[in-house]
């Protein structure tokens, strides 16, 4: 495992996440992506925007405001981009999210909230994309396993999201591309509120650790 930083890492460039890229929840939702307003199941890899303000460094807590009173917990994998476009390093990330009904197009006030990105202390250098392609990443909740998230099961492996993104965007040195999280068999999400501590791991790379607050207290 090699650490790149000195320092806690935060992202250089934009973080982009991936929607619908795990076989379970692709055939979850699958009869309804002929409906309006798609009409048809997406061609391309479905993407949105982490601003920065949702960055949250290694050591801080989440915190909930605004009355919100739990969040989605969205184990994933980030590919941290290099020169040329080619991945130079990979990261444990929490992708939190408020939960929420509208999934293709969710209010970013749902998925931008400040804090709304748990980052790793470090990333770990890729030497191959496929060394990743069987990784299972376990999310705990107050030391209880609750999902593992087995990246042999996306509908796109990281070589293929990559290149698939590449066809219609350009990925800048310091960018961030997550692989997408993944559901539990009702698709819905691992759920954590006030005082849980949630906890990211997955062999060689440098686990995360984040405990949810909420503003001003327990309600």
């Amino acid at each position: 495992m090699t650490r790149t930083s000195q320092r806690p890492w935060q992202p250089e460039g934009t973080v982009y996440g991936t929607l619908l890229n795990f076989r379970r929840e692709w055939d979850i939702r699958a009869p309804r992506m002929n409906d309006e307003p798609h009409k048809a199941p997406p061609q391309a890899p479905v993407l949105y925007v982490k601003s920065a303000n949702t960055f949250n460094p290694a050591g801080h807590d989440l915190l909930l405001e605004d009355g919100i009173k739990e969040v989605d917990v969205g184990g994933t994998l980030g590919l941290v981009i290099g020169e040329g476009g080619q991945v130079a390093a990979g990261a444990l990330l929490c992708d939190w999210s408020v939960p929420h009904m509208s999934y293709y197009r969710p209010p970013i006030k749902y998925r931008c909230r400040d804090g709304y990105l748990a980052l790793p202390l470090q990333t770990t250098a890729c030497q191959a994309l496929s060394d990743w392609n069987d990784l299972e990443i376990e999310v705990r909740l107050n030391d209880a396993v609750v999902q593992r998230v087995r990246l042999s099961s996306m509908v796109r492996d990281a070589a293929t999201l990559l290149a698939d993104v590449s066809e219609f965007m350009s990925l800048q040195p310091g960018d961030v591309l997550m692989v997408g999280t993944d559901c539990l068999p009702d698709g819905t999400r691992p759920k954590a509120r006030h005082g849980d501590r949630v906890m990211i791991s997955a062999p060689g790379f440098v686990s995360l650790q984040q405990t949810v607050r909420l503003q001003g207290g327990a309600a």
